[in-house]
């Protein structure tokens, strides 16, 4: 069992930046692949980026160049660098972990394991 905690949300207005982060714990030494999904209210949730075991990263198209995806694994904490915020950005942003090494279909929910319970951002006009 893995125990994913988020943290770093908040109210930013247009342009701004935000960092978030996701501390993992419990069953952290085996292999997962990590995501950042998100979800903005009466919309279906989205994969945003995701960071494979060796650090391959895909993004969804509406934050690349944005957005950037990390991750310390001597700390086991997954990181959202969140730059030139929209407010379309505006969602409950997730952290999410899968046993893989890598996850093909990364923006597909069903993949992960386990999920934290989410960090809200609020962007402004």
């Amino acid at each position: 069992q893995v125990h994913l905690v988020e943290s770093g949300g908040g109210s930013v207005q247009a342009g701004g930046s935000l960092r978030l982060s996701c501390a993992a714990s419990g069953k952290t030494y085996t292999t997962y692949c990590m995501a950042w999904f998100r979800q903005a209210p009466g919309k279906e949730r989205e994969g945003v980026a995701t960071i494979a075991t060796y650090g391959t990263t895909n993004y969804a198209d509406s934050v690349k160049g944005r957005f950037t995806i990390s991750k310390d694994d001597a700390t086991n904490t997954l990181y959202l660098q969140m730059n030139s915020l929209k407010p379309e950005d505006t969602a409950m942003y997730y952290c999410a972990a899968a046993e893989l090494w890598y996850a093909r279909r990364w923006w597909e929910s069903p993949v992960y394991n386990y999920w934290g319970q989410g960090t809200q951002v609020t962007v402004s006009s």
